[in-house]
């Protein structure tokens, strides 16, 4: 190889011909092409791929900006760089220039939230304390902005160099709109799509001070303190039982059944009395109940006293209880031989299970049980 191919081989590897950016991220706002020492070659290609722009730097001063295509880098299409460098004539030599290329996708699924719970007054309950977050997407929509008051120039700047400052931005708008809206905190959720779009334009002017526009903004969810929550649960709950009265029922029939089968009671048939207690006590209240409402039926709503509540016995069989049952039915069993002397009865009040004869409201129906038929004669 001769001297003069040594130094042709030379110049072309310290020119610059060919500029691009092939971005492997998803994060990179600003790239700065890395020109080093050398120096890029008059008529060099620049290559802006879809969803960039390029911009040329010249001693600090913006120049040039150049969207998505292949542009030649001459003097007719670089008039404001020709301008600074004031080539009248054109040019033939290299030049230096910075390249910066600008991302202009979208930046997808960005993350907001309050760090401290946000004070506010609300028409139901008073001062209150809320949480909220959500998401945002944003982009770029002006270029010389960004590289202006952002990167300046440093050689990269990404998403996380700037989150922090929009997150800030948020959170300030959302303070100061939930704040004026006066929404009731119940009814943010059925608002939230209004709610949105209305923190969307208040922060629109923001963004756009720096370059960025927003393409998409979400409030997920606003949330109270714990505490908060567990008493609204509570309210919840109290609205879905309605009628205390069915409710007492319920919860005291589940309590006969849990009691039944707890043998650690003292036994079967202590649990069969504290059951028989328990339904006793229910039924009384559910015959109390049905007594008040037939008396105001049939008094016009007067308010009559009800008449006293009739007496029920339960009846011990093989272990078991049985009953409840009135008196007319008990006559009715003690004539029918189901019932003795000796047959372990109980009512409401009683301390204890006794035998059926030493209850004084049942012994005009043993006195009038006939004896026993004589046996027939031999």
């Amino acid at each position: 190889m001769g001297l003069f191919d040594k130094v042709k081989t030379k110049l072309v590897n310290e020119f610059i011909d060919i500029i691009e950016w092939a971005d492997d991220t998803k994060d990179t706002i600003v790239w700065k092409f890395p020109r080093y020492n050398n120096e890029i070659k008059n008529g060099a290609q620049l290559v802006v791929r879809p969803g960039q722009a390029a911009i040329l730097v010249n001693e600090g001063a913006l120049a040039d900006v150049f969207m998505e295509g292949r542009h030649k880098l001459e003097t007719a299409n670089i008039p404001i760089l020709s301008t600074l460098k004031g080539w009248k004539y054109g040019f033939d030599s290299p030049f230096k220039v910075d390249v910066f290329f600008v991302s202009l996708r979208d930046f997808v699924n960005q993350k907001w939230g309050t760090k401290n719970p946000i004070m506010l007054r609300d028409a139901e309950f008073g001062p209150i304390r809320v949480r909220a977050f959500g998401s945002y997407s944003f982009k770029v929509s002006n270029a010389e902005n960004v590289l202006r008051k952002l990167s300046t120039t440093n050689e990269k700047y990404t998403v996380e160099d700037i989150n922090e400052q929009l997150r800030n931005i948020i959170v300030t708008r959302f303070t100061d709109v939930i704040g004026e809206a006066k929404i009731p905190v119940l009814d943010v959720a059925s608002n939230m799509n209004e709610f949105s779009e209305l923190l969307h334009k208040n922060m629109d002017t923001e963004f756009a001070d720096y370059g960025f526009q927003i393409t998409k903004f979400l409030v997920e969810n606003v949330s109270l303190p714990p505490e908060v929550e567990a008493m609204l649960d509570k309210r919840t709950s109290m609205g879905i039982i309605g009628d205390m009265n069915k409710f007492t029922q319920f919860s005291m029939a589940n309590s006969i059944e849990t009691a039944a089968k707890n043998e650690g009671m003292g036994g079967a048939f202590v649990g069969a009395g504290f059951g028989m207690g328990m339904g006793n006590m229910m039924g009384n209240q559910m015959q109390n109940s049905m007594n008040q409402n037939n008396q105001q039926n049939n008094n016009g709503g007067n308010n009559n006293p009800p008449p006293p509540p009739l007496a029920q016995f339960y009846i011990a069989v093989n272990g078991a209880q049985q009953g409840p049952y009135d008196a007319n039915t008990i006559a009715q069993m003690i004539s029918g031989g189901q019932i003795t002397k000796a047959t372990m009865m109980w009512k409401n009040g009683m301390a204890g299970w006794a035998t059926a004869d030493t209850l004084a409201e049942l012994a005009q129906y043993f006195n009038s049980v006939p004896p026993p038929p004589p046996p027939p004669a031999p």
